[in-house]
Order: C-alpha cells, then sequence, then structure tokens
C-alpha cells in the first residue's frame, strides 16, 4: 500500500467513505499551519498560503506534480509515487482539502491585487464544490478536475488504463534516478489496483453497480490489457526503450518484467474477477436516476461541470434550442453543395458517407490521419498573433492513444505539458477505427484538444501560481475549447472550405446535442440505444463515434454539459465587451482576458471581464 495508507491503519475499507473522511479530517487540520485573521492581509501572506496549499495537494497527488514537471529538487522524491487510489487515500484528500478551505477562507482579501483574489475565489470555489462530492456516499471525486464519476473501476476510469499511460507519457526517463522512479512507481502498481477493487465492492455493496454495456467494454479492455502482461506488455517496453534511447545502464526491462508478470498482473486478475462478478447483477439501466442516491449525485455532477445551478430541463430546453439555431445555418450549406432532401441530419450522414471525406481503415488511414492534424497545426499556429496579443508556445505532441484504451475512448482529447515546456502538452488521438475521423471534422477537433484550445490555454495556466496550475474547472476548460474553434472559424480556417464549415457547425451542435443526451440519460430515463438513435440521426454523427460518446456521458455523468454552457458564457462576456468598449474593444485582448486570467468558475469569469473592461476604460 503507498505512504499515505500504511500512515493511517485504522482507515480500512470497512469504514464508511463518511466515516474515514471525518476520522482524518481532525488530524489534517491540527496540522495545517492557522492563517489568523489580520486587519488587511500582506499579499506575500496570500501568495505563501496558495503555495503551501499547493504543495500539500500534490503531496497527496504526486502524479500531478510529474504532470507539471514540478517533482525536481525539494520535491524530487514525489517522482517515485503514484496517487492513492484507496478509501483512506480519498478520505485523506477530502481531509486536507477541509482543512486548507478554512486557511483560505480566514484569509483577508483587503489590499490584494485581483489576481490574487481570483485565485482565492478558484481555491474556494474548487474545495467547496469537491467537499459537496465527497460527502456523497459513493464516487470518483477529483479536487479541481472534470472526471467525477459514480464508478470507481469501468471502460474509461481506472490505474488499469490511467497508469500505464501515465508511466509512458507524463514520467520522464533522463537519468537512472528517473529509471528507478519508474520501478517504484511500478511496485506500487499492485497496492493502487487493490485499493480500487476494495472500492468496487464497497459500492457494489451500496447498490451502486456500473450498467452491464459499460461493464462488457471495461472486461474486453481489462483482458487485452491482462494478457499483454503475461509478457510484461507496455509497461515492460517502455522503460526498457527509454533507458537504451537514453544510454542508461541496467537491466531496467528485467525488473520490471518480474514486478508486471509476478505482482501486478495477479492483483488485476483479481480487479477483471470482481468486474465479472458484477457484471452478473448488473442491468442494462443507464441513467443515474435508476442508481441508489443518483438524483443528488447527478445534480452535483451537473453544478461540478458547469459551475451552474441549472436544472436537468433548463439544461435539456437549452439544448434543443440551440441546437435548432445551429442545423438553422447549416441547412442552406448543405443546400448549396446538393444536399437538399430530409433532415440536416439525414444529409450530414449522407455527407459522412462520402468517400472523398474518408480516410482508409488501416494502418495507411491512420498516418495520413496523423499527417492531416500535422498540417492544420502548422496552419492555426500562424493565426494565432490575430487573436491573441500576448503568445505561449503552443507546445504540443500529436500521439495515438494506447490501443487497449481505444474502445472506451473518445476520438480524441488533449491537454498541456509541464510548466517547464519539457513535457509537451498532448493531442491523443483514436485510431482503433479511421471511421471516427473525417477530413471536414479534423480541424476542428485540432483547433478544440491543442491550438487554440486545451494545450495553448493551459500554457497560460501554467504561468499562474502552481495551484492554478492544478485546479480546473470542465465549464471553462471545455467551454474555452469550444469556443477555440469558433475562433478557429472566425480567423478564416474554412473561407473557402464550405463542408469544413459544415464540420465546424457539427462539431458545435454535437456539443449541444450533449445537452439533451446527458440530461435524457439521467433524468428523463432514456435508454442507451435511445440515446445512439437520437444522437445519430439528429446531428448525422457516425454510429460508432456516437456509440462511445453515449457510453462516456453514462460513465462521466453532468461532464457533457459543461462544453457548450462553457462556451455560451465566455461569447456572452464577449458580447458585454464589445458592448461596453465600443471601438476600444480588441479581440486579442479579450482573449487574452479569458486566459491570462486562468481557469476559472464561470461567476469568476465574469469576475475578470469585469476587470478587463474597467481597465480599458481606465477607470
Amino acid at each position: 500500500m503507498t505512504q499515505q495508507a500504511s500512515d493511517s491503519p485504522a482507515l480500512s475499507a470497512s469504514l464508511t467513505r463518511r466515516e474515514a473522511i471525518a476520522g482524518l479530517a481532525a488530524g489534517i487540520a491540527a496540522s495545517a499551519v492557522p492563517v489568523h485573521a489580520q486587519a488587511a492581509a500582506a499579499p506575500s501572506a496570500a501568495a505563501a498560503l496558495l503555495d503551501d496549499a499547493a504543495w500539500r495537494l500534490l503531496a497527496l497527488k504526486p502524479e500531478t506534480a510529474t504532470a507539471l514537471g514540478i517533482d525536481t529538487g525539494a520535491h524530487a522524491e514525489l517522482r517515485g509515487r503514484l496517487d492513492d487510489r484507496t478509501a483512506a487515500g480519498q478520505a485523506a484528500v477530502a481531509a486536507l482539502v477541509r482543512a486548507d478551505l478554512a486557511r483560505v477562507e480566514a484569509m483577508p482579501e483587503a489590499g490584494l491585487d485581483h489576481s490574487t483574489r481570483t485565485s482565492l475565489a478558484v481555491v474556494k470555489s474548487a474545495y467547496r464544490t469537491a467537499l459537496d462530492g465527497f460527502s456523497l456516499p459513493y464516487g470518483d471525486v477529483t479536487v479541481g478536475g472534470w472526471r467525477n464519476t459514480p464508478y470507481v473501476v469501468i471502460q474509461n476510469v481506472g490505474a488499469y488504463i490511467d497508469v500505464p499511460r501515465f508511466l509512458d507519457a507524463d514520467h520522464p526517463i533522463n537519468t537512472s534516478a528517473d529509471a528507478e522512479a519508474y520501478i517504484a512507481r511500478l511496485a506500487q502498481f499492485p497496492a493502487v489496483l487493490e485499493g480500487e477493487t476494495a472500492r468496487l465492492r464497497a459500492t457494489a455493496a451500496q447498490g451502486v453497480i456500473a450498467p452491464s454495456f459499460l461493464l462488457d467494454k471495461a472486461i474486453r479492455q481489462m483482458g487485452a490489457s491482462l494478457s499483454a502482461m503475461g509478457s510484461g506488455g507496455g509497461l515492460v517496453e517502455s522503460i526498457e526503450r527509454r533507458t537504451r534511447e537514453k544510454g542508461i545502464a541496467g537491466d531496467w526491462a528485467g525488473r520490471a518484467r518480474a514486478i508486471v508478470t509476478k505482482q501486478v498482473a495477479p492483483v488485476l486478475e483479481a480487479q477483471l474477477a470482481e468486474l465479472i462478478a458484477q457484471r452478473k447483477l448488473a442491468v442494462r439501466d443507464a441513467g443515474m436516476h435508476t442508481r441508489p442516491g443518483g438524483d443528488a449525485f447527478y445534480a452535483w455532477a451537473l453544478r461540478a461541470s458547469t459551475t451552474t445551478r441549472m436544472t436537468p430541463d433548463e439544461i435539456h430546453k437549452l439544448g434543443l434550442e440551440s441546437l435548432a439555431d445551429l442545423q438553422g445555418q447549416m441547412d442552406p450549406i448543405l443546400r448549396k453543395l446538393g444536399y437538399t432532401s430530409g433532415t440536416v441530419g439525414e444529409r450530414m450522414t449522407a455527407l459522412g458517407k462520402d468517400p472523398r471525406f474518408q480516410f482508409p481503415d488501416n494502418d495507411e488511414g491512420r498516418a495520413q490521419i496523423i499527417a492531416f492534424i500535422q498540417k492544420r497545426l502548422t496552419y492555426i499556429r500562424a493565426q494565432m498573433p490575430r487573436a491573441f496579443s500576448k503568445l505561449v508556445r503552443g507546445n504540443v505532441e500529436v500521439r495515438r492513444l494506447p490501443p487497449a484504451e481505444e474502445p472506451g475512448a473518445p476520438g480524441a482529447y488533449g491537454g498541456p505539458g509541464s510548466i517547464d515546456g519539457t513535457i509537451p502538452g498532448k493531442m491523443w488521438i483514436n485510431l482503433g477505427t479511421t471511421r471516427l475521423h473525417s477530413t471536414y471534422s479534423l480541424p476542428t477537433l485540432v483547433h478544440h484538444e491543442a491550438i487554440p484550445g486545451h494545450v495553448w490555454q493551459g500554457e497560460y495556466s501554467n504561468q499562474l501560481p502552481t495551484i492554478r496550475a492544478m485546479l480546473a474547472f470542465n465549464a471553462y476548460s471545455e467551454g474555452w475549447a469550444l469556443y477555440a474553434e469558433t475562433l478557429g472559424d472566425e480567423l478564416g480556417a474554412y473561407d473557402d472550405d464550405p463542408v469544413g464549415k459544415l464540420g465546424y457547425l457539427q462539431s458545435i451542435a454535437f456539443r449541444a446535442c450533449r445537452l439533451v443526451v446527458d440530461t435524457g440519460l439521467h433524468a428523463r430515463e432514456w435508454s442507451r440505444e435511445q440515446a445512439i438513435d437520437w444522437f445519430a440521426n439528429t446531428n448525422g454523427s457516425g454510429v460508432d463515434e456516437v456509440t462511445s460518446e453515449v457510453e462516456r456521458y453514462c460513465s462521466w455523468p453532468g461532464q457533457a454539459c459543461g462544453y457548450f454552457i462553457g462556451r455560451s458564457e465566455i461569447l456572452r462576456q464577449r458580447a458585454r465587451a464589445v458592448a461596453a468598449l465600443g471601438k476600444a474593444y480588441d479581440l486579442r485582448d479579450y482573449d487574452n482576458a479569458v486566459v491570462e486570467g486562468g481557469n476559472v468558475p464561470l461567476d469568476v469569469l465574469a469576475a475578470n471581464i469585469d476587470q478587463y473592461i474597467a481597465a480599458k476604460k481606465g477607470v
């Protein structure tokens, strides 16, 4: 077991979630350095508090420290540890968050600059939301993150997916010390899996079992991972390849193989057995409304995802109304292209079958997709001076998702690299089948995942205090990425490409559909099949893509609703800035105000734009 768990022997899987969290709260609160209220807080005191809070959380989230490239120097020991996914580990995070929230709330804000007040507001929002999630009787809760789920291990959640990808993509191997840290983390992997399996059993005992179709997919994926471990698999290949490339002497492959085959594989086999046992009890009901306490979990998940108090009915209505508007824009373009019969969805389905816009479903087609993405990155990078007054590097690497992960993954996802730039941002592309992609959908995907989307925006956040690089809000993250698609259009990406314009509009409509489908599944008793049929027919998206999407919404309730709601708010704030500033408005300055303000909840975004408008007016 990892260090945090072994330090708390009284916190076992037999304790309830609430008991475990309450048991740790007093100890962590006592260990916190109190911040006494003062007449006016010096900026240095606030900065010190934010920095201390960051490192206290990173001590429990060492994988984040590695991903940010800050597990060095005095914090180098973090490079040899994995996150603790046991019940005790979750409780430790919750107790720390509660203690540090009290410290932040006690910090007087008089005399602080706007940026520091924003950072304090961000911590308060992220920590309060996380604590509300931890108070629920089950679920995987992230602090300042987007992947909240009622299910501990499923087709797109769990250490069996996360740890191999993390070790290969984020854990650096440049020295023998790095390789030793890799081995140390690999040795902790069995305890991480055991902790998850214990939580799986505890959640099942509460009557919370994933839908049968999700378990089927997870079982296939885990079985494939387990099969590969017979000879070591990717966990061994990664350290073998990278130590060889760096000329680092040692029997790294042999040591890794012994751990994987003798320690990791048996524990993963036990986790697979637990999923198979739960599959016998599972039902096909897709939504949270059929799970114990599901309505409460979904209400919290929606709030965490959107940073609003919008109800499922309000979100469902917004999706339908927005979809009608977007398809109204698509209709005349389709007519000009000769697609005149049927609904917009039917005509987009026909467009998607046109071989002119498809890639061969083989390795040649996969190579064509990677080359296409690289070409689009070159184009959009050159446009950035037209949209931003201050630029970042846009350090991005395009990588195929691990094949074992592809069946349960979306078409692509992306994020920034380390703070110092040594680990590039990633655009992960799902190439399990090339049918997931087309020549008219890939450009906007590049804008969303890479530039000026997730990778680009994240590089601005990485320039802020450490705690700000760690904490993110789904509505902002995904809202910005969807707004980035709009920027691509406004910068002329489709001026001579009507089919590409349709791909862009379909992408935005896709996110409007998500509002309808997510609330349909979890609040309106839609079945998986009903959701897939409605989505594919209404938006004209491919069935392969839509199936993976719908199943994703079943495992991450509410997450899909952050995209469109966040984009809508960024555009609403932009319209407000245009109206307030008139001729003084500059798109480049507005965009920088949004990204330099960092990843924030939507109410804090509004406050940041207030500050931007006032500064431009000289108030």
